[in-house]
């Protein structure tokens, strides 16, 4: 998969702008605040849409303007893909494939296979447990839309769930015929989400562990483990049983696979607590290679790879191994944001002839 065009208007600090991009390398460069993760962003927004570093979509818009539009020419391989993703206050969102508007937005997910690294990736470590799930979950939607769509109904019932226990404590009641249509459905749905992250965590493991050794250079060993209350083999029903009277008390569901998380470790020591920069970086990377690799064995189509502020996180040697990848074929088209225009194009020239370097204080 490769991004040919990209025209935005209004969106964030961009009036108007249209770039066309290399099918190998691109490398947006440019001072601090001239829009180069905004760019990045707007593929990433075309691709998911919505913006992966501020999801309150009208946020997205440029100051005291009604609405955005993003349009995206993309190639997988011979065919070609044209994506329209907008936004007018008032009127909410519209996602445009091949001229043809989408009846719900998830149906979009992945149509453009894409991975971001960001520095903002960092959260994935020192976060709760959502961030985790998030990316977990990002990765097998992309191209299992019935995990997407067991997903999107899943969260929906606890939400409903959630309301219904807010409304017995209230209203000081209780109806236990009520709480088991809820329950139900949890259970259904959870099964399938609770089956299918196991074996997607089986599968990325060693994608992940071999990505890490290559990208910091050690043998240190290093884990994925899969945390959830069903682990020790209890069902959903007993699951839920259990935690009723603590749910009654917090007026919310605490049991169930919205709870999951993941464990990452290093020497069988948590990486938040006890790894230290450059590793917590190298785990941080590994997961978005192996992410990468999962992805383009899975669907047979590599991913468009969006590397933001790419030297806050690796040195320059780290880059380079990088974009050698990209011009040995094993990666598909990437595009990095730098403010250092000098050094990025040394890093890239080193193994390539196959880039564009676009200076967007030329282009704004």
């Amino acid at each position: 998969m490769i991004i040919k065009k990209l025209s935005l208007i209004n969106y964030k600090n961009f009036e108007q702008l249209t770039l066309e991009f290399d099918s190998k390398i691109n490398c947006f460069v440019g001072k601090n605040g001239i829009g180069k993760t905004n760019v990045l962003d707007a593929i990433y927004h075309l691709a998911f849409g919505k913006s992966y570093f501020n999801p309150v979509t009208s946020q997205n818009i440029k100051h005291e303007e009604e609405f955005f539009m993003l349009e995206g020419e993309f190639l997988n391989g011979e065919k070609e893909e044209r994506i329209i993703t907008s936004f007018k206050r008032g009127q909410g969102k519209l996602i445009k494939r091949n001229g043809k508007e989408y009846e719900k937005i998830s149906d979009h997910i992945g149509t453009i296979p894409l991975v971001i690294i960001s520095p903002t990736d960092r959260d994935l470590i020192l976060e709760g447990s959502e961030t985790r799930r998030k990316f977990m979950d990002g990765v097998i939607a992309q191209g299992d839309k019935l995990y997407l769509n067991t997903l999107l109904k899943y969260n929906k019932i606890v939400s409903q769930r959630n309301a219904l226990l807010k409304y017995f404590a209230v209203n000081r009641t209780f109806d236990e015929t009520s709480l088991e249509v809820y329950d139900d459905q949890i259970i259904e749905f959870g099964e399938i989400i609770f089956e299918k992250r196991q074996q997607f965590i089986k599968e990325f493991k060693p994608i992940l562990k071999k990505r890490y050794q290559e990208i910091s250079n050690s043998r240190e060993d290093i884990s994925l483990t899969y945390k959830s209350q069903f682990n020790n083999g209890e069902s959903f029903k007993e699951v839920l049983k259990f935690g009723l009277k603590t749910d009654l008390q917090r007026q919310f569901s605490n049991f169930g696979t919205h709870k999951d998380d993941l464990i990452f470790k290093i020497k069988s020591h948590s990486v938040k607590k006890f790894g230290s920069q450059g590793q917590q970086k190298s785990y941080l990377i590994a997961l978005k290679f192996a992410q990468y690799d999962f992805l383009k064995s899975h669907y047979g189509v590599k991913p468009i790879l969006l590397l933001d502020d790419i030297f806050d996180k690796l040195d320059e040697d780290r880059v380079s191994k990088i974009v050698k990848m990209v011009t040995d074929t094993e990666l598909g088209q990437m595009c990095i944001s730098d403010t250092h225009p000098e050094r990025t194009e040394n890093v890239v020239k080193k193994n390539t002839d196959h880039y564009k370097m676009i200076n967007l204080e030329y282009e704004v």
